[in-house]
């Protein structure tokens, strides 16, 4: 479990093959004190385990599920990625919960300086919008971000200097893609209020849930 609050940068340093996956060679920005081999740390977002720990490099294995579902399918050397090492119980929760579990890719679509902040649109698949609410939570490449509005193809998200000094979000350009996390609590809701209306059919029906059967004995074909 993460917070979306960035605790420095790493570059990709190598990349190779590893069976129908990749393993990455990441060198932080920082030294990685007591961290070992089998933590977890979000790569842009991503929650992957480290494989290798030594000083401020380490290395992780990405799953093809991962490559997928993510921008790690167009990794190159030289990519700067944000990190973020596993939450501690006695830590403040400064962003929001972030599972490390990547939803989906977005790329971005506009940007444009408001005062002393950047104004960053987002598009996004209809597919992940629908779990975004306006002033909900999101997670940009594992950044905690707020939606300022959004629309059933894009948001937008308002960039502080400060998270614009730190983090990726900074220096990314207009058609870069980034891992979108949605909030973790609209997609349990939605699970829940399904689960019920098939309990509530099965128990009304005795049908487990909609099959031809059920639309037929209802009227709807």
């Amino acid at each position: 479990m993460f917070t979306g609050i960035i605790e420095g940068l790493g570059t990709i340093t190598a990349i190779r093959p590893s069976n129908m996956g990749k393993r990455l060679t990441i060198d932080a920005d920082y030294l990685l004190d007591q961290t070992k081999t089998g933590d977890s740390i979000a790569v842009s977002g991503a929650c992957l385990t480290a494989v290798v720990v030594s000083g401020k490099h380490f290395e992780v294995d990405v799953s093809p599920e991962t490559l997928e579902k993510t921008t790690f399918c167009k990794a190159k050397i030289g990519d700067r990625v944000n990190l973020e090492r596993a939450l501690r119980l006695s830590d403040r929760i400064d962003g929001h919960l972030v599972s490390g579990h990547i939803d989906g890719v977005g790329s971005i679509k506009q940007r444009k300086r408001t005062g002393n902040a950047i104004i960053v649109v987002i598009g996004v698949p209809e597919f992940l919008s629908r779990y975004m609410i306006t002033k909900g939570s999101v997670a940009v490449d594992g950044i905690s971000l707020t939606i300022n509005n959004r629309s059933r193809d894009c948001f937008d998200v308002s960039i502080i200097p400060h998270t614009e000094k730190l983090t990726t979000i900074g220096f990314k350009k207009v058609g870069d893609y980034v891992n979108i996390e949605t909030d973790m609590i609209g997609k349990y809701i939605e699970n829940f209020i399904a689960e019920k209306s098939v309990n509530d059919i099965k128990k009304e029906t005795g049908q487990p849930s909609f099959d031809m059967q059920f639309l037929a004995k209802t009227g709807f074909i």
